[in-house]
């Protein structure tokens, strides 16, 4: 196969987006000369601004007018003719654009609905120590058996002027927040952190607009306003990335940021409370540390994402995990 335009197809959250990012790399380097094109979700759109190999992002407006936004898009997916859809998500909405979008090749997991009119339907499995990233390029193993390509962003040179600024001496970035409660490392936690960390660094809280007052409560509990910079809401996401790439250490959750400091290969601390890597969601970066609690816990992991509060009402999967462990990851003096 020889394919001169494809889609792929992830509209889910951004870690998501980011983990499929693989599969661009792996595309391109096979077929440079291709158009390749995704779909995401409205708000995920600014992870591809002036994205190398993309010819073009479709945003899906997911919140008001969805299903009037769904035909739209296949309208516009349909003319587009695609010779390979290749559809990362197991909904029935992205399997409906799928099924119908006119495509020659489409290439989507069997555990979605719409599975039955796609031309390859690619079993899921979700096996223990098994990357999302390798589950995804499942898809291409048919037509492209070759090595897995790593997840990739690509910041800008105007995104690397925003944060320059910032960069004048060595420091350490801190994404604190997480949409579930329980992926979460406490604030209080965080904060006796920013406490321990060596003067010499100067530290960035980094998060969207919402994250902003749970950085400066970190901050404030922490008594070390002088040398720490809440730059929650202010940096869209490639500037982050940007910024993560040259810190010292990304202190992380198992979250979005976590796979941003992955697409940029850039040195991350990943704190887990109430999930685990093996689900297959681990950073991928060459300078990759993992921490969590030490002892087993019989009630960890408690589910493949999180809870709003814990379960059990302790949350000592968080609580037990021992700052030291997070800082003997950074670079000894």
């Amino acid at each position: 196969m020889n394919p001169q335009r494809i889609l792929v197809i992830q509209t889910a959250f951004i870690g998501d987006v980011i983990l499929a990012t693989s599969l661009l790399e792996t595309l391109h380097s096979h077929f440079p000369a291709a158009q390749i094109d995704l779909l995401v979700r409205k708000g995920n759109e600014g992870l591809f601004q002036q994205h190398p190999y993309l010819n073009k992002v479709l945003i899906w407006q997911k919140k008001g007018g969805k299903y009037k936004s769904l035909l739209q898009l296949l309208r516009q997916i349909r003319a587009q003719r695609y010779d390979w859809l290749i559809n990362v998500q197991r909904f029935g909405s992205t399997g409906f654009l799928t099924a119908f979008s006119g495509a020659a090749v489409r290439t989507g997991f069997d555990k979605n609905p719409f599975s039955f009119l796609f031309t390859d339907s690619i079993p899921h499995r979700l096996e223990k120590g098994v990357h999302e990233v390798d589950r995804n390029h499942e898809l291409l193993k048919k037509y492209l058996p070759g090595p897995v390509a790593r997840p990739r962003l690509y910041p800008s040179a105007s995104d690397y002027q925003k944060v320059a600024p910032y960069q004048t001496q060595p420091y350490l970035c801190i994404a604190p927040a997480s949409v579930w409660y329980t992926k979460q490392y406490p604030a209080e936690r965080w904060a006796e952190l920013l406490r321990k960390l060596p003067d010499q660094y100067r530290v960035f809280l980094l998060g969207s607009p919402d994250d902003r007052h749970l950085a400066e409560r970190i901050i404030k509990s922490s008594g070390r306003s002088t040398s720490v910079v809440n730059l929650s809401g202010q940096l869209q996401f490639l500037e982050s990335a940007a910024l993560m790439e040259k810190a010292t250490m990304n202190y992380v959750n198992d979250s979005a940021p976590m796979h941003l400091a992955s697409a940029v290969n850039a040195p991350v601390c990943a704190v887990y409370c109430s999930t685990v890597p093996e689900f297959g969601f681990g950073p991928l970066s060459a300078g990759a540390y993992i921490v969590e609690k030490k002892e087993p816990l019989y009630c960890r992991p408690c589910g493949l994402h999180g809870h709003k509060a814990c379960p059990e009402g302790h949350f000592r999967c968080a609580f037990d995990i021992e700052l030291t462990q997070l800082l003997q990851v950074l670079p000894q003096p």
